[in-house]
């Protein structure tokens, strides 16, 4: 029903690219929820399999961390598998990792469960987007992205509170069981309606730039994963992983500049003005989303009294927010330039938070559902035009690294700002001695993330989307090809 009121009033998108869309979107929505689905059952787990909260806390940092390994090397693995094929193992990979965490019996085991569920969504990640920015040109990219990017604004707003429901009816077993009929869909329609790809010109493996981007990557994220604890940044499990990985991902960087196309990823596509734009965009869009919905919980249940699932179901007018915003999104792309529309959204955005800024605990709650909807509005119609304008001019080849890319950019910023916005709550509520200010000042920062993003929006191409060189030549001829193994 969304992808036909979507697209009613447009002209005819192509078979085989909604088909693709479709076909990802159903596998694809299960690994978004799963990345916040888990964080409200840390406490059942715990009590459940006798674990400190130390080791608990590793079922969702080992998700994590997985993700970061595997993301680097999906472009070479579609080379050497074909998206098709690539995508399905994936999935598989996933649903095997759901069945054996909802099996686990002691934490060891559903750590390790999680790391195999990782590596399947992380490979899913990027390759979502590549297979459909591979498959549509011209404004069907507009209108699929609004499709694709629908998981990745509303999933991690609505994971905590469709956990909060399964536990409140239910054991946590179910948290990873209920992946099991998505990712079950997700494989019959990938298998009867993504067309079929051959793959690539076999390429070797850059085992360098693997030995740089991946370990480094995962310190990063590591390290910012730890900076909740006491003494924040100048911890040294935070201070030691995140030194070693930007040393790493820096390493990494000079040896893909002298590689370049023989690199793991190749970072030529920076060289184009709108991908670099939007990973960096995606990269505070990230920071903005992701650390807000640490903040916002802890809002709701720490200043304003409020249990975690009814935390939950009170950010649910951002997901609502989020949801609407993808038609409307999309028809003032077709009129309106990218640059133009992501002004608006991080504008939105911005002002949307700023009344969580003045905020007690005797605000109402009315006018914070309000401002929340708003908010929501702005994310979701952020994401629609980064995503499509990162693709901008780039050659069917260069896709798989641009949405590498971007991914990557969006992984690290949500670490970042979800560690950056922890240590600003905890540090403001030591210094103020009041919590009401120290999330004041929190959300002021969150406001100063947008305000970044704003003036970073001007480097979006300001020409209207129709107007844009979407696609290249030899997309253009490559397309035929595409469509007819459908």
């Amino acid at each position: 029903m969304y992808l036909k009121a979507a697209f009613m009033a447009t002209t005819p998108i192509d078979r085989t690219a909604l088909r693709t869309a479709i076909a990802v979107l159903v596998g694809g929505v299960t690994v978004i929820l799963d990345s916040t689905i888990v964080s409200v059952a840390l406490h059942d787990l715990q009590a459940d399999l006798g674990a400190d909260v130390g080791t608990i806390q590793w079922v969702s940092t080992a998700y994590l961390l997985a993700l970061g390994v595997v993301i680097p090397v999906v472009g070479w693995l579609q080379g050497r598998l074909g998206a098709k094929r690539l995508w399905m193992a994936a999935l598989a990979v996933f649903l095997a990792g759901s069945v054996l965490c909802s099996l686990a019996w002691a934490p060891a085991a559903l750590i390790g469960f999680r790391v195999l569920q990782g590596l399947g969504g992380g490979a899913m990640m990027p390759l979502m987007v590549t297979m459909v920015m591979q498959v549509a040109t011209g404004p069907d990219r507009t209108r699929l992205m609004s499709t694709i990017a629908l998981p990745a604004a509303v999933g991690p707003i609505l994971g905590p509170v469709i956990g909060g429901l399964i536990l409140g009816a239910g054991s946590w077993r179910w948290l990873f069981l209920v992946n099991v009929p998505l990712c079950l869909a997700g494989l019959v329609l990938a298998a009867r309606m993504i067309p079929a790809d051959a793959p690539a010109r076999r390429t070797r493996l850059d085992i360098v730039g693997l030995a740089l981007l991946s370990p480094g990557l995962v310190a990063l994220l590591w390290g910012l994963s730890n900076v909740s604890g006491a003494g924040g940044f100048g911890r040294a499990d935070v201070l030691a992983p995140m030194l070693g990985g930007a040393a790493l991902l820096a390493a990494f960087v000079i040896w893909a500049r002298h590689r370049r196309a023989a690199a793991l990823v190749d970072l030529d596509v920076l060289r184009s003005r709108p991908t670099w734009a939007a990973t960096a965009l995606l990269f505070l869009s990230g920071a903005a989303l992701y650390g807000a919905m640490i903040i916002l919980p802890l809002y709701w249940q720490q200043l304003r009294g409020f249990d975690a699932l009814g935390a939950g179901l009170l950010l649910m007018p951002q997901g609502a927010g989020s949801l609407l915003s993808r038609t409307i999104a999309v028809r003032m792309l077709e009129r309106s330039s990218a640059r133009a529309v992501a002004l608006l959204g991080f504008g939105l955005v911005a002002a949307a938070t700023v009344p969580f800024a003045f905020t007690g605990a005797h605000t109402p709650v009315w006018w914070l559902l309000v401002a929340l909807f708003a908010r929501g509005l702005g994310l979701g119609t952020v994401v629609i035009p980064l995503m499509t304008v990162a693709f901008v001019g780039l050659e069917q080849a260069q896709v798989p690294h641009a949405s590498t890319v971007t991914r990557i950019a969006q992984q690290i910023g949500g670490s970042v700002g979800v560690a950056l916005l922890a240590v600003v709550l905890a540090s403001s509520a030591r210094s103020t001695g009041s919590l009401a200010k120290a999330f004041d000042i929190t959300f002021w920062w969150t406001v100063g993330f947008t305000g970044v993003a704003i003036l970073l929006a001007l480097a979006l191409p300001g020409r209207p989307a129709a107007e844009t060189p979407t696609t290249t030549a030899a997309e253009r001829r490559s397309r035929p090809a595409t469509a007819a193994a459908g």
